[in-house]
Formats: structure tokens, sequence, C-alpha cells
């Protein structure tokens, strides 16, 4: 990928949207995320749901890339002057079919390091492809979260049982970060993702609410020393307004 910046750019690109998977990714770029960026430069910094996500079928899971592509694309010739990125689960990301997302089958194949940097490949090459040789190749950079935003929150297990309001769960959910190098190793299955090892411990964790009241109480350096691929990305977006 060329994540160099741009050069001869007739403004600052310090606008950033971040196309995100659900409410609680929402929640976390409008209240961890963007407050932390806005000190780094940016004039504007928001959170859009993927392929109109509010309007998912019950069937659930993030939409066809076909509709998520056309929203980047809207918006990245819509304003020659923004940044744009993605905060999607890897886990989710729909492998077959009409629906499918670039890179995302080949992935499942792969070991876990290469998992997410192929997706995102995949991702970044289509959405240049399609803009042309002309597009400032830095305005585009995928973030694919490995496996879902529940990882993350296992990057301090004290504040996680305290932000839920259930400390007596911290050395529980303290023996499953344990098991990982990292947080974002937390593994990918219906029965073990990070969301259901909570839901185990917590059957009445409600995700939109909870995740971000836990996310509020770990904070964002946490989870940046704790989670190298979100600390790459975040490392990117730091740089983008100088």
């Amino acid at each position: 990928m060329n994540w160099a910046v741009a050069q001869g750019s007739s403004e600052p690109m310090s606008r950033l949207l971040i196309h995100v998977e659900g409410q609680t990714e929402e929640d976390f770029v409008n209240e961890v995320l963007a407050p932390h960026l806005y000190g780094c430069g940016y004039t504007k910094v928001s959170a859009r749901l993927v392929g109109n996500a509010r309007q998912r079928d019950r069937r659930g899971g993030i939409r066809a890339w076909s509709a998520v592509r056309k929203d980047i694309l809207h918006h990245l010739k819509e304003d020659a002057g923004c940044l744009s990125t993605t905060m999607v689960d890897f886990y989710a990301l729909p492998q077959t079919g009409d629906r499918a997302w670039p890179g995302r089958a080949q992935a499942a194949q792969l070991a876990f390091a290469e998992k997410a940097k192929a997706v995102e490949s995949a991702l970044f090459a289509d959405i240049c492809n399609e803009l042309g040789a002309g597009f400032e190749q830095c305005r585009f950079v995928p973030y694919v979260m490995m496996h879902e935003f529940e990882g993350l929150l296992f990057s301090d297990a004290v504040k996680l049982g305290q932000g839920i309001g259930r400390p007596d769960l911290s050395p529980k959910f303290q023996a499953i970060r344990d098991e990982f190098a990292t947080p974002e190793e937390i593994n990918d299955s219906p029965l073990t993702a990070p969301s259901k090892r909570i839901l185990d411990l917590f059957p009445r964790y409600e995700k939109p609410l909870m995740g971000t009241l836990a996310v509020l109480a770990i904070g964002l350096d946490a989870i940046r020393q704790q989670c190298p691929l979100f600390r790459g990305w975040i490392e990117r977006l730091e740089q983008w307004p100088q």
C-alpha cells in the first residue's frame, strides 16, 4: 500500500470520516477517538454506519461490500479534502456470494498476522482502482479489527469489569486475556468470539451501552498499548493532518 502523504494537495486533509460497523463502534469514535484526534489537528471527525447499517435485515451482519463501497466512493468523490477509513470486524465480513468483501475468503486460510492485512490490501486496491490514477491514495486507509470490538475491551480486564458494573468478573476476564498474546487474537468462532466470552460470564451484557461504558473506563492509551493492529491504525490517523 502507499500510505505516503500526498504531495501537492490543494488544502489540508483534516476532515476524517470513519465507516463503522455498528452503534458501539460509532459511540467509540464519537466519544473516545474523535476527542483524541482533534488534538492532532483534525477539524472534523465523524462516524458513519457502513451501508446504512441501521436498516440491516434480520440476519444481521455487515452489509455487502458493494453497498459499503458505494458509500466510500461517494464520500471520497464528494469531498476532495477528506480522509476516509473503516473500522469493521474481520469475523463478521461476508465471505461468499454477492455480499462478499474483497480478500475475506482468502484471508481465512492465512496466519493470524496476515488476515487483516490481506483484507485491508484488497479493499485499498479496489477503491484506488475505481478512483483511478489521479486519486491521492493516502485519502483511504482501511482498518479491519481482529476479531470484533469486544476484543479491544480485554486490553484492561479490571476496567472492563468496572465498566460493565461487574468488577467481580475481572479475574475471569484476565484469565481469558492471558490465554492470548494480544487481545486482538481472542479467537473468532460463534462460541469463542470475545463478545460470546463476555456473555457467557455475564448474560446481561448489552453491547451498545455496556461496550461504550467499558471502553470509556479503559481508555485509548491502554487499548493502543495492548493491541498492535489497532495501534498501527491510530498512528496513521495521527499523522494525516500534518
